[in-house]
Order: C-alpha cells, then structure tokens, then sequence
C-alpha cells in the first residue's frame, strides 16, 4: 500500500486509520493505548510485522517526519495569555470606554456619496461650497485605487448578485462598468447589472434580504432601542413578579430556621401569601412544553459560538464543509437593549444558515420535532443580572425570530466579562442563573432557549454537575413556588474550569459523568432525591428531554466519535479544532482522515475571501476588514499539519509543530508563522496590503500555554 507521502499530490486524499493501522500489525486498539514513542509510523510497509519504535519526542511536541524538520533554535513558549486573548479582543474597546478613552472616528470614506452615470442630472446638494471631486474620470484615475485583478478578474459580489452595492468605489469595478455613447456623442461610464445573475441570486428563504441575509434589524427599531421608546412588557412583568414574590419567599422561608416555619401558627396564612406572590405573574404564552423542539445527535455537528472567529463568512465556510448548526458570535446583553449597532451586527446570518440542518430520523429525535422548521443558526447572549438577559431575549425574539435558539453564556472566561458577574462569574451563583433561565424562557415566546457552562470557575472544584441538576429539575426556590425547572432545552459543558482558561487537555471524563446524570435525570426525574418531586411536564422542553453536549478539544473524527459513543454526550460543540481545519466537519461526515492539500486548503481561503466581500463589501473598507478577519483565521489556520508529514496519528490540538517545511512551497508558505507570511496570502486575492499596513492578532500565535506538560 503506498504511504501517505506518494499521495500528497492528490487533490483530497483520503486516509482510513483504521485500515492503515491494522495493514501495520498494529489493532486500533493497540495503537491507541501505546504512547507516543512506541506508536507505528504510519507509512511504513505492511509485510514488517515487527513494531516500529518512533524516537521520544518532548510533550506538546508534533511528531513531524524527520525529512520535513529543519534546524531551528529551539522555541520557548512566551509566559502569556493564549486562545483566550482571542476572545477578549473585541472587549477590549468596551473596557477603554469605560476606562473614559475614547474611540477614534475613523475618516478618510464619504460613505454618504453615491455615483450614478457619469452625466447624472442630480446635482450635488453642497454646490460649490462641496469639499469632493465630482469628475468621475479624475476620480478613478487619480484617487481610486487600482483594481485587485483577483476572482479571474471579475467582482465576486457582482458574480453572485449581478449588482454590487459599492458602485464606482468597487475595487474590482471594471467588472461592472463600462462606456456608452449618449445621443449627443458624448461617451459616458455607467455601472451594469445582470438580469440573469439576479434571478439565480433569488433568496432561499423567504424572509432574507435581496443579498441573502437574515436577522438584520431596521435602523429605526435601533434608534427605538436607543430612546427606549421600545418597550419590553414580558420582561418587565416577570421582572416586577421577581421582585415581589422572590423577595417574598426570601423572607417568609429562607429568612427563618426550619423549625420556626415547623412551629408558626400561621403556615396556613404564609402559604397564601406564596400563592398571592405568585398569581402576580400570569403564565406566558409559550411554556418550555410548547416552544419549537430541537435535536442534537451523532449526525449533527456544531461549530461553537467564537468571538471574532466566528464571523459570517467563517460561518458560511463550515456549513459549506458539513457544520450542521451554528451560534453568532457572543452578543452583550445591555448594548442589545441600547439598539447598539454593532452588538446587533453580531446577529446577522446568512440564508444557507436558516436552512434545516440534516438529521437521520430515528429513535433520539424527541416527538413533536419538526424539521422543515428547523434551522442552522443560533444566537448566544450573555448577562450579569437576570432583567438584563430577560430584556435582551424579548427584543431577540421580537425583532430577529428567525432563531435556532438563544443561548445564555455561562462559561466565557474572559476577566472583562467575568468581573463584571456575566460569562462564568454565573457559575457560582446558581440562583441568579435559574432565575434567568426560567425568565428568558418566559419572554422568548417559541424560541428555546440553552445554556453553556464550564466545569466551574477553579480547578478542583467542579460544580456543573450541581448546576445540571438545577437546570433539569429545578431548585428548591422553583418548588416552593410551584413553577417547576427553568425549562432549558441543551445543556453544553465545556470541560475545563474557568481557571484553567485553555491550558492542558478537556476533562472528557468529568464530561462523560455529567452525560450519564443528564440521562438519569431525563429518564427519572420523581427518583433523584427525597426533596425534588416530579417536576410538572408544562415546564418540560422537548417533550420532557434535555440534550447535553460536549465541548474542548475535538480536533479529529476519531475524537468526534469516541466522544458520543464513549462519552454519551448527544453531539460535540467544535472551536478551536474548527479554525485550525474547517474541513474537520467533513471528516467528521466521512469518518476518515482527509489529507488536504495546499491548493485545496487556499482554495477556502479564497471561499472566504469571496464571503468576506458579499458581508462586507467590495470597495475599500470592505476589502481592509475582510483582510482584517482572513489574518485572524490565519493565525489559527497555520498551526495545521498536513496528515502526510505526521509520524503517527492522531494529531493532539495541544501539539505544537516544530520547524519544519512542506512538501511544497505553497505548504511550507502556509505553515508560517509570520504574519508578513500571512498577508502575502491575502494579498493573493484582495491584492497588494498599504506599505504601512502592521497586524498584530487578537492572541499570541507564538504562544503555547495550551501545550502538553
């Protein structure tokens, strides 16, 4: 059988483990157990049943072939933050303000111009007094930028749309424009569209935009926001029912000793007092029982909501490669509420994202799930007080219903949003988080709603499991009161504690306890404990079901499958193994490792390039914020090891590749960790950077704090 190498030139090939293994004389079994030093070269013959000794390696180290590694000083890992500096990028510009630094405008764009025909009749509203030059032939001449020359010379957005929004200020407009003689002689320069172009570019949903988006909400809703002319009464009168009854019930049972309340003469009279408390708040319209039901199984991966990483172009990526269900980027409570713009940009998806996801029916689909009416995108919020999570979930629900689900984050470890009680600062404050949960379902109308958690907030100290059993079955607050679970649809964990941030592995088997309390609990939920009754089905998502998926470091579809058969969790949430390869959704789908590449691998990154220009627009701006998020993919996309240059499978995601090169230019080029290296790439198709143009990413790419030992 040939070897992994003689393959290279293929442009996808594919690699089954397990035959590879067993033609070694190695089981999988066997294979797996080994350590790292004792694995079998996986391209060596298969006639050679004598096992292969790999030379020791150090811990976090790749075990990359010894003809790909080249000398180099050894690399010392820099004592700073890592992956999570990703996360807190875009934070930090909230922190400043806060701070009293103040942001500054950015100038330098009319983004209130607009070209039509050369010899357009509509005159300039500023007259002579305008600072801006109105001769067309100048402008393109003398203060345009020349055009990329990228896309096979023709505009992407224009390609797709058969119009392109950005009009003369196009960096590829000679794709659309061109020059006509008018009746008096005169040559004029108009900008073209393509009929034929615009009717396949026809929405797929009927509730997208002309350009294919959806969530987006109406610059006048926003401004409502701001003025708080919109109001939220939902949010407002459970919020009032929060104050009243709560309080109440502190007072009357938390605020006394047991035998007190055993001994009162009026228990009669206090338990009429809970229940005028409690008949404050009448019951919303759409109880857990009756929201839209979800699924989560083996066949349905999900790509995690990642803060700056998970942009729209990147999202439109890995659906293309085979992610099932995918979640904005974390979105702030307050500024949602405030109509900030920004925040609610967070909320856009496009129109492949509101398509049904695919699901084998079977017998892990709960009853009543309907999946024509299913979609692929979700929103994820996060806040510290409950009337602030209450309040951003009604105007999600009111002005972008078409939602998977909304997710409360519970599990950002991020120190601006965690000192500030949101994120996993609500990981010790179990109350607070029931309340909030129970609230958002009360106000999202049929939207489910979801959580996501870590371990805890220290190592050593998990509390999810307790926090588990809460969201599943309620605490004691919700069964003095008779207003049953808070009625949470999925459960993620990730497992790690807030502590731990990124560094060393995922406590998979911490997950896999939690997995088997979360069946326990859904299949007897009246036999847990003497002091938690059956809770009462109205409060019950899903038909009574509660799906739990697990999250952290799942970077192969032999990860991917050890963990929903061995560690039974109803599905996986990929991070940072997606950004690495995107493709890993569709190992995942054929069950097989797939070698890919250099040529297949820039092959998306033009993909995203294209999607970046469709989000973002294709004039100036558009093309310096797309090449913005394309470095910031790239400072992830480089630590990939192409499957061929590995000594042994699997690759670890905590592994750091040594100095090495590729087996061609283009893959060595790819496996830079320069960032001059990586705007050489962009430059390939959103053309030549400004001479002055720097990037620093949102994280440390040099940095290794995630590494083994």
């Amino acid at each position: 059988m040939p070897g992994i190498d003689s393959m290279a030139g293929q442009s996808s090939s594919e690699v089954d483990v397990t035959k590879r293994a067993a033609d070694n004389g190695n089981s999988s079994t066997e294979n797996t157990e080994q350590p790292p030093s004792k694995k079998a070269r996986v391209d060596m013959p298969s006639d050679n049943d004598e096992q292969v000794v790999v030379p020791e390696r150090d811990r976090g180290i790749a075990p990359i072939k010894a003809e790909y590694r080249i000398s180099k000083t050894k690399f010392a890992p820099e004592p700073t933050d890592t992956d999570d500096a990703a996360e807190a990028g875009s934070h930090a510009e909230r922190d400043d303000e806060k701070k009293g630094k103040k942001k500054k405008k950015p100038t330098g764009q009319n983004t209130n111009r607009s070209f039509g025909p050369e010899f357009s009749p509509k005159e300039c509203q500023y007259g002579e007094k305008c600072r801006f030059e109105h001769d067309l032939r100048l402008y393109l001449k003398q203060y345009k930028r020349e055009d990329i020359g990228t896309f096979k010379g023709i505009c992407p957005v224009w390609d797709t749309r058969g119009t392109c929004s950005a009009g003369w200020k196009c960096r590829l407009v000679g794709t659309h424009s061109t020059e006509r003689e008018t009746e008096d002689g005169r040559k004029e320069l108009i900008l073209l569209e393509d009929e034929e172009r615009k009717q396949k570019a026809q929405p797929k949903v009927p509730f997208a935009n002309a350009e294919g988006m959806t969530n987006i909400i109406p610059a006048a809703d926003k401004v409502a926001l701001a003025r708080k002319k919109e109001t939220t009464p939902r949010a407002n009168q459970y919020n009032e029912w929060l104050n009243t009854a709560a309080q109440e019930l502190e007072k009357n049972i938390h605020g006394k000793k047991k035998n007190e309340i055993a001994e009162a003469e009026n228990a009669e009279q206090t338990k009429d007092e809970l229940e005028d408390n409690r008949a404050l708040y009448t019951e919303p319209p759409f109880m857990p029982s009756e929201k839209r039901r979800i699924y989560f199984g083996p066949e349905t991966p999900t790509l995690a909501p990642l803060t700056t990483q998970g942009n729209m172009p990147f999202r439109r990526l890995c659906t293309d490669l085979g992610a099932q269900f995918t979640y904005s980027e974390m979105a702030m409570s307050m500024p949602l509420i405030q109509g900030n713009k920004s925040e609610w940009t967070l909320l856009k998806a496009h129109e492949t994202e509101m398509l049904p996801p695919s699901v084998i029916p079977g017998d892990n689909i709960v009853q009543g799930y309907d999946n024509s009416k299913d979609f692929k995108f979700g929103a994820q919020i996060t806040a510290n007080k409950p009337w602030q999570a209450l309040k951003a979930t009604e105007v999600l629900s009111k002005f972008t219903p078409h939602l998977r689900v909304i997710d409360l984050n519970c599990g950002c470890p991020i120190e601006l949003v965690f000192r500030d009680g949101a994120g996993s600062a609500l990981l010790d404050h179990h109350s607070k988080l029931e309340k909030m949960i129970r609230g958002m379902n009360a106000v999202s109308q049929e939207i489910p709603i979801t959580v996501k958690i870590r371990m805890g907030t220290r190592d050593n100290y998990p509390t999810a499991q307790k926090l588990v059993e809460r969201m599943v079955l309620g605490g004691h607050e919700s069964n003095v009161l008779n207003i049953g679970p808070p009625g949470a649809a999925a459960i993620t964990l990730h497992g790690r504690s807030r502590q731990q941030r990124y560094t060393r592995q995922a406590d998979w088997g911490y997950i896999a306890d939690t997995a088997a309390l979360i069946k326990r609990l859904n299949e007897t939920k009246d036999e847990i404990t003497d002091t938690i009754r059956e809770p009462d089905a109205r409060f019950q998502p899903n038909g009574g079901r509660t799906y739990f998926l697990g999250n952290g470091d799942c970077f192969s579809h032999i990860d991917y499958d050890d963990h929903v058969n061995n560690g039974g969790v109803d599905s996986v949430m990929v991070a940072r193994g997606a950004l690495i390869k995107p493709w890993l959704f569709e190992e995942i789908q054929s069950g097989q490792y797939l070698d890919k590449s250099a040529s297949e691998r820039l092959s998306y990154i033009e993909k995203f390039a294209k999607y970046g220009l469709e989000a973002w627009g294709s004039d100036e701006h558009g093309v310096g914020t797309t090449r913005r998020f394309l470095l910031e993919w790239l400072s992830f996309a480089y630590r990939y090891i192409p499957i061929g240059l590995l000594e042994h499978l699997p690759p670890r995601i905590n592994q750091r590749p040594p100095a090495y090169r590729g087996r061609n230019e283009l893959e060595t080029l790819m496996a830079s960790d320069n960032y001059k290296d990586w705007v050489k790439i962009t430059e390939m198709f959103l053309g030549p950077a400004h001479k002055d143009f720097k990037f620093e990413p949102k994280h440390k790419s040099n940095s290794y704090e995630e590494a083994e030992g």
